[in-house]
């Protein structure tokens, strides 16, 4: 193919484009700075929430774990509001509504009224989680796709660390105002996006399901490293969304999705999906599954309280090691970034997922010995303890963190990426959520050692599943993503002159952008 050519051949990229569509992805992922903040600030916010309101163990588990249940409405939601609206505008949605969640458990009065703001935050996130990866993925060149559909999961570290460093900052308030500070003042990098977000362009791939041709042009040259790779997206995205490519103009005529079609994309995604589409729909479910049942919840919600078990006893230094696990997943977010498109996902995906392994049994194994040795300090346990949570948040974020978005993101073919996600980011939640509140009962149960020797096998499926079922994604183009897992449009509606044939003539070529 004409791009794969000029980039072979060492032709200097569009580098006001490459920028151009790394605005663009800035934008759209700073809606994960919602779930981030969140996730960070309850860790801390819940030690005095407890006090304050005199709530139980179960009851605080609740609390922390119930915003990723609801979060599955507005991650199902998503999908349809951003077919009807458009990404951008959907992203903006999802801002006010967190705006609105975060007022009411900033000046919540009792645990009835701080539910009820989880809840509209939760739906909120699911929102952001949804959209941000599928906008990123469908505005990115196929050469920095990787780089640029990280960026959610870079936001959601960002937002994880502002939340502890709230923890930090206000910790001195009064009891009765300082959880009620950490918790308000998140609606208000939701204002600032809500406005920013206006500013950036449509994603092309909805303007062409739209019709309007004219204007996802202008798109992807903006957003392509040469005006050939441009000329081929355009034409990729039309045979997807089943435009024949003889039919041009700045607005064309898109037959409308009734029910029909809706019947139609549940019938290839979910009731009778082609071995090629069930082979996507595992792999993007499952990959979202097995991110949080590994255990990163466990770590990042309750890591005062797992912190307290390794023998830390005072608050401020809890708060302040806490801070640490921040500031570590940060830095290495930011490494993977610059790896996805380089090392590529496979590489990262397991050597990640194998140092979480080695990582959560240290952990198990730390945290065993200084629970069977109540009255004492051990100081190589304490070590070990905080050693393995560093490397194991950091094994983290330079793999399975980033790579799940990402791979999720670019695997859906366009008629069902919207559903797609959707399932993808409902799995990711509800698993979060089982995790969330249930870990200080599993911990009370099979002792808290004995809970990360749990995820610890769990993090050992998940290697197999990886290394046996995903393959490599770098470098293809979203609608060639077929070619990895087979024909996928058996169910395709036919009668686009040919463009199905040639376009699958074209993939068993191995064409990649």
């Amino acid at each position: 193919m004409a791009s794969d050519a000029l980039t072979e051949a060492g032709q200097p990229k569009k580098k006001g484009n490459v920028r151009f569509a790394f605005a663009c992805a800035i934008l759209a992922s700073m809606t994960s700075i919602l779930l981030g903040y969140d996730i960070g600030v309850m860790s801390g916010a819940s030690l005095f929430i407890k006090k304050d309101l005199q709530i139980s163990d179960v009851q605080v588990e609740v609390l922390m774990g119930i915003l990723n249940v609801y979060s599955l409405i507005g991650s199902f939601a998503a999908g349809r509001t951003s077919d009807w609206i458009g990404r951008r505008y959907t992203i903006v949605f999802a801002a006010v509504i967190f705006f609105a969640g975060a007022l009411v458990m900033g000046f919540s009065v009792n645990y009835l009224m701080l539910m009820f703001g989880r809840f509209v935050a939760g739906i909120g996130v699911g929102y952001a989680l949804m959209i941000a990866p599928v906008y990123t993925a469908e505005v990115s060149p196929a050469s920095a796709r990787g780089f640029l559909t990280s960026f959610p999961e870079v936001f959601i570290n960002f937002g994880i660390l502002l939340g502890y460093v709230s923890n930090y900052a206000f910790s001195r308030l009064s009891l009765r105002l300082g959880w009620r500070v950490m918790l308000g003042i998140g609606a208000a990098p939701s204002v600032l996006l809500a406005f920013m977000v206006l500013g950036m362009p449509e994603s092309p791939r909805w303007l062409v399901m739209k019709g309007r041709l004219a204007d996802a042009k202008v798109v992807l040259a903006k957003t392509s490293d040469t005006p050939e790779e441009a000329a081929e997206r355009l034409a990729d995205i039309k045979d997807a969304a089943g435009i024949p490519q003889d039919l041009d103009g700045d607005i064309v005529e898109v037959p409308k999705k009734g029910g029909s079609e809706e019947k139609r994309v549940w019938k290839e995604l979910i009731l009778s999906p082609t071995s090629a589409m069930r082979h996507i729909l595992i792999s993007g479910i499952g990959i979202h599954f097995f991110q949080q049942a590994s255990g990163i919840d466990a770590v990042v919600l309750y890591s005062p309280r797992v912190f307290k078990s390794a023998g830390i006893t005072n608050e401020n230094r809890l708060l302040g090691t806490t801070c640490a696990v921040g500031v570590t997943k940060t830095v290495f977010i930011l490494v993977a970034t610059f790896l996805l498109d380089r090392v590529g996902r496979r590489p990262l995906l397991l050597s990640s997922t194998g140092g979480m392994i080695v990582s959560l049994v240290g952990l198990a194994a730390g945290l065993t010995v200084v629970s069977r040795h109540p009255d004492e300090q051990i100081p190589w346990a304490i070590a070990l303890c905080i050693l393995c949570i560093l490397a194991y948040v950091a094994f983290f974020s330079i793999g399975l963190g980033p790579i799940t978005w990402v791979y999720s993101s670019e695997i859906f073919p366009l008629h069902v990426r919207a559903l797609g996600c959707s399932l993808g980011v409902a799995a990711n939640r509800l698993t979060s959520g089982v995790i969330s509140m249930t870990f200080i009962s599993l911990s009370k149960a099979i002792t808290i050692g004995g809970a990360f020797f749990l995820f610890a096998g769990i993090a050992s499926l998940a290697w197999v599943f990886f290394f046996t079922y995903l393959p490599e994604t770098r470098g293809r183009t979203l609608e060639d993503m077929s070619a990895l897992f087979g024909n996928t449009a058996t169910h395709k509606q036919q009668g686009s002159n040919g463009a199905d044939d040639g376009k699958e003539k074209k993939v068993e070529m191995g064409a990649t952008n």
